[in-house]
Parts: C-alpha cells; structure tokens; sequence
C-alpha cells in the first residue's frame, strides 16, 4: 500500500538520526500509526539505550493498542542491554507490525517476527528494504560476513593527483568538501590511516565539532561516540610525540617484533598484534579484529600505499572521491598505488553518485565484480 511506504519513509528519516552515533548498534527508527494517524515516533539514539520501538511505544500510549507500528529493522526478541521490543509490542496491543528488513543478527534473524506472528499480530516484511539495507550496509556486512563495511575517502585534483611530489597536500579541497569528511568520520566506527599520512601531514583524524555542519543535538550525539583512531604501522616508524598521538588514545595495528613495542604500553594508547610480512600488515586479518569488537564502518584516509593495498586486496566496499577543480602536474603523487599492465587488468567502478559539494565534486563509486 502508498500508506505503508509513505510511513515506512518516515521511519527511515528518523532512523538516519542515529547516523552518528548507534555504533555498534544498527540504526533503527519507527512509528505508530492508529486510523491513518501517526500517534508515536522513536528513533534509537544510544547502543544500551532504549530501542527505536520504545520510544514510540512511550508516545503512543494507549493509542498504541490495535496500531500498526512500522519499524525499519524486525524488532528484537532477544535479552541484551535492553528487553525484547517484539515483546513490548505484544504488550501494548500493537495489531500489525511492519519492518523494512529482517534482523541479519544471528540472534534475531526472523525469531521476532516469528514471535509477533505467534501473538496474534499480523507481519509484514520487505517495505522498502533496500533503503533500510543501504543505511545499515556496515551492520549487515558484520552480522553476514564478519567483516565491516570499507570506505575509502580519497581527495585528488582534476588530474587526479593527491600531493605534490614532496607531500604537500592541505589543502586539494575546500571547506565544504572537509565538513564532509568530517560527518563520514563521525558516522564511522573506525578511521584508519598508515604511517605516511600521520608523518606526511601531522594528521590527527579527529571529529571536530564545530566542522560537521550538523544540528546541535546531532552534533552532540556525534561527539559521544568518536570514532576509534587506528593507525597501521607496520615498522612502528610513527614516533609518539606526533599530533596523531597527542589528540588522544589510539590503536596502533602493527606486524613488528615484540621486542619493538614496549614503548607503546604506557602512553595510553592500545598496541594491537597483527599478523603480516615485510613490514605489511595483514589487513583482512585487520578488519576481522575489527569487527569482532563491533566496528560496523571502517573510513579509511591514507596515502596512496595503503589505500592501494585495499584495493588490491579487494576489501572496498566504497569509494569516497572528492574532485578539486585544480591541476597538480604530473610530478605529483597518484590516487593509488595500484600498477596495472593492460586495460583489461583495470577495476571497474559503478558511479552511484555525483553531486558538486561547495566547489569541489563528490563522487561515490563502487567496485564491480570482475568480468
């Protein structure tokens, strides 16, 4: 029905409220709708705080029993941090419940819609589901593959440049193309770099407030969350005294010797072990670790090094390219560090996105699989 999409849309745009600050939790809205009339809205702001389902449950009140409550991820039925929604649902005498999607948690996957169905309650699924998938893509790909969704956000010249050759990179975009990095660090779990950048550019990859361009109060949910920092420094060449270091407690991924690491132990910040070679780590193994403490979005900002590695490795989920109407030369560093022998050995990309941002573009791109 028009109606079902028409309300499913507005649970949607409520759960993009928690765009910023769910981690680990999924973003998840819903309304209730009695005779045609929204009575209850509610949107999941908090990993540990009350659902997207309880919120609206709150507002409905006794309008709740005999409603329809659209919710765009199949309610709970499970004990975490929070009671089973489905199970609040049941209770206020909710008569149909529609969900964009199904729970890929393992612990969920189909049980809450199941134990709806068992009340007496009417279900229906798949109410645009691919919006509901495409704004919890990090969430799914955890639950479904172990591993979080990859972004990679790269900032390059007409020519497609990213520095001049003796590293010189602030700035290739404006400020409204930086506000936008800034809100993709803050929807992320984690922002990763590798060593060139942090000794190259001082980088600190920090969430600034006052940059992102949002609300007051999404502003102040996104700041509750920052992202975990984690550098990838294989040889552990990154002295302490770096910016990256002093803006606060970060994770150094690295493949060195024990024997290497003892300076890391007292400085607050958390030296994690990962397998590797030659100084390179393994980043698949990387994204595994990550994922299994609960990172759903992994933005990375590197140099053309690391970021080829990704590439190479096939572990991108998106590209993030902002375009700068300047020309760098031909001395100057490259995209990616990604050598290619014929055409035919290219990646092919989908762009799914194009729109100018202050005067610089954005593209979005995705890999496509190999013919």
């Amino acid at each position: 029905m028009n109606s079902d999409h028409a309300f499913m849309a507005r649970a949607l745009e409520l759960a993009r409220k928690g765009l910023y600050s769910t981690h680990p939790n999924p973003r998840v809205g819903c309304v209730i709708v009695r005779d045609g009339r929204i009575v209850g809205e509610g949107w999941h702001a908090r990993a540990g705080e009350p659902h997207a389902e309880v919120h609206a449950l709150r507002q409905a009140g006794d309008k709740a029993r005999g409603a329809t409550a659209y919710v765009t991820l199949e309610p709970c039925s499970h004990h975490g941090r929070t009671p089973p929604c489905a199970d609040a649902l049941i209770n206020a005498g909710i008569s149909r419940v529609v969900a964009a999607m199904q729970d890929p948690n393992p612990q969920v996957g189909g049980d809450g819609l199941l134990r709806l169905m068992h009340a007496g309650i009417a279900v229906q699924s798949g109410v645009l589901e691919a919006e509901a998938r495409a704004l919890n893509a990090g969430f799914i790909k955890r639950m479904e593959q172990g591993l979080p969704f990859v972004r990679v956000k790269l900032a390059m010249s007409l020519d497609g440049r990213t520095a001049m050759a003796s590293g010189e990179s602030q700035w290739i975009t404006g400020p409204a193309a930086r506000a936008a990095v800034q809100r993709l660090r803050a929807r992320s779990s984690v922002v990763l770099t590798g060593a060139d950048t942090v000794l190259a550019d001082d980088a600190r990859l920090t969430v600034r407030a006052d940059e992102l361009g949002l609300g007051a109060e999404l502003s102040a949910l996104a700041q509750t969350r920052p992202p975990l920092r984690v550098l990838v420094d294989g040889r552990l060449r990154v002295p302490l005294s770096v910016p990256f270091f002093q803006a606060g407690a970060a994770m150094v991924a690295t493949c060195a010797a024990a024997s290497a690491r003892d300076r890391y132990l007292d400085d607050g910040h958390e030296l994690l072990a990962v397998p590797g070679s030659n100084g390179h780590v393994d980043l698949r193994r990387l994204l595994i670790e990550l994922a299994s403490r609960g990172a759903n979005e992994v933005l990375v900002e590197a140099g053309p090094r690391l970021a080829g590695a990704f590439a190479r490795l096939g572990l991108v989920d998106e590209y993030q390219l902002f375009v700068a109407p300047k020309l760098l030369g031909s001395s100057a560093r490259p995209l990616l560090d990604l050598p290619l022998a014929r055409m035919a050995d290219a990646p092919a990309l989908k762009i799914v996105e194009m729109r100018a941002v202050g005067d610089d573009w954005r593209i979005i791109a995705v890999p496509q699989p190999a013919a």
